[in-house]
């Protein structure tokens, strides 16, 4: 079918509003990557947008020096493997369980579940709770009051309930138990699904700084989020200089090279990226997970 005139316009002005969008987007990124490898002198003298002026590693090899630094990487790529995998197992499995219509006191259970989603006791019960657990200050204190979410186990179950009841019934039949449909009826139809809680997860955990910053006092707990912060919020560069180990790097330049406003911009890339490089190969799973109940067929 032929377009017309104003069918094309309209069309020109959404390609023009989506590639303000991604530039809005990118824009920033870009910006934050010039900073983070140009030197820090040049960089406090302004006019640099999109590349650097004056190339250098030095900020890179000073934070990734920082022993602190290392540390919360450690923290923050364990918590976010463990809290992710541990939190879709033990949330799907309390979704499969409640899909069943038969489970007594079901629909108690599901309300119980909602009023918890909906009302909490506030930040201070919640610490005294982690304390008298004996989570504080420990690593199992960014993994373990995360494992279950409410959202995510409503959402589950919607889709395990779209799953044919004839299917399961075929199984049971031929004599499969609740854990062997689970592993492998459930939950290999359900990867489009898991793949994009997984993401949101995961994201929740490698941005979380909230945690570090309140439930843990020793530096070589928090996370890269909570150094971030700490950095972020720093008057000097005590907070990178400080348990640094790259000494050669800092021989090699002399600290009127060395900004705090770079050293923040660098740590900022390092923090980010990380999470960005796996969003690609989850691509093909989160735009199926996302469209989950937006089509009946």
């Amino acid at each position: 079918m032929k377009s017309t005139a104003l069918e094309k316009a309209g069309q020109g002005v959404i390609v023009l509003l989506l590639t303000l969008l991604c530039i809005s987007v990118l824009y920033p990124f870009l910006y934050m990557l010039a900073i983070s490898l140009n030197t820090g002198a040049d960089a406090a003298k302004g006019g640099v947008y999109l590349w650097p002026r004056q190339f250098t590693w030095i900020n890179y090899e000073i934070v990734l020096g920082n022993q602190v630094i290392r540390h919360a990487y450690l923290i923050t790529v364990g918590r976010t493997v463990i809290g992710t995998f541990g939190g879709l197992a033990v949330t799907l499995m309390a979704a499969y369980g409640l899909s069943y219509k038969q489970l007594p006191l079901r629909n108690g259970i599901l309300t119980y579940i909602l009023i918890t989603m909906l009302f909490n006791g506030g930040l201070i019960p919640f610490y005294i709770q982690l304390f008298k657990l004996g989570l504080t200050n420990t690593f199992w204190v960014y993994v373990i009051p995360g494992l279950f979410s409410v959202w995510n186990m409503f959402v589950m179950q919607k889709f395990i309930q779209g799953i044919p009841e004839a299917l399961i019934e075929c199984a049971e039949l031929d004599g499969a138990g609740p854990f062997r449909i689970l592993l492998q009826i459930i939950v290999p139809l359900s990867k489009p699904m898991l793949a994009a809680l997984g993401l949101f997860t995961a994201v929740g955990h490698w941005n979380d700084w909230f945690s570090g910053a309140f439930y843990v006092n020793d530096q070589n707990l928090i996370p890269v989020q909570t150094f971030l912060q700490q950095l972020l919020t720093a008057q000097d560069l005590s907070a990178v200089l400080s348990s640094n180990q790259n000494q050669e790097a800092l021989a090699r330049s002399s600290m009127n090279n060395i900004t705090l406003m770079s050293v923040k911009m660098a740590t900022v890339m390092i923090s980010a990226l990380p999470i960005l490089a796996v969003y690609p190969f989850l691509q093909k799973y989160f735009v199926k997970g996302v469209m989950i109940g937006s089509v009946k067929g």
